[in-house]
């Protein structure tokens, strides 16, 4: 038996993790991934297990990641015990980059993205209102938001984001749970 593995992806501040969090509490099923970063503990936004610079190359090193990758001046991982929970028929839901979909696909040939969108406006303001980054970094992360998905990915949804939270998680949950007849 082998679980479901679905990405969350989209451009900085389109709300990655508020959709995700929405979703694990719609369906207890749902497993949220902990990513691993080398970002500081107290920088806010998603439940994230931070460590150094040095400490990620010594995890990665160790085979301790089914993912990795590096952006925005940080480093990313997922934990290889995501593996084990899909292999034990678990519906993990992890936020990924854009452009490590292709190598998770190769992983786990079932996956599914969540595509999340959002006007440029929306974006802004959030990026704006979570104080993370200074105004350089968010014009930055403004000018990748139109980035595409890597060709060849076989399950996508896209959802907009742009509105009200509970739509865009009303409409995650019809693309991922449609109703059987």
């Amino acid at each position: 038996m082998t679980g479901r593995l679905i990405a969350v992806v989209g451009p900085s501040g389109v709300g990655k993790d508020s959709v995700m969090a929405r979703l694990a509490e719609a369906r207890p099923d749902i497993v949220l991934a902990r990513r691993v970063i080398t970002r500081a503990a107290d920088a806010g936004g998603e439940n994230f297990t931070p460590v150094s610079v040095a400490a990620f190359d010594r995890m990665r090193e160790a085979g301790d990641f089914m993912l990795c990758w590096g952006a925005h001046g940080l480093f990313y991982g997922v934990p290889r015990s995501c593996l084990d929970c899909l292999r034990q028929g678990a519906t993990v839901l992890v936020n990924l980059s854009r452009g490590v979909l292709a190598e998770a696909q190769a992983q786990w040939p079932e996956l599914e993205v969540i595509h999340l969108t959002a006007t440029p406006a929306a974006l802004a303001r959030r990026l704006h209102a979570r104080g993370r980054e200074t105004a350089d970094d968010v014009q930055r992360r403004l000018s990748r938001a139109a980035e595409g998905l890597p060709p060849g990915l076989h399950r996508v949804h896209v959802i907009d984001n742009s509105g009200a939270l509970d739509m865009a998680v009303a409409a995650a949950l019809a693309a991922l749970y449609p109703a059987r007849v």
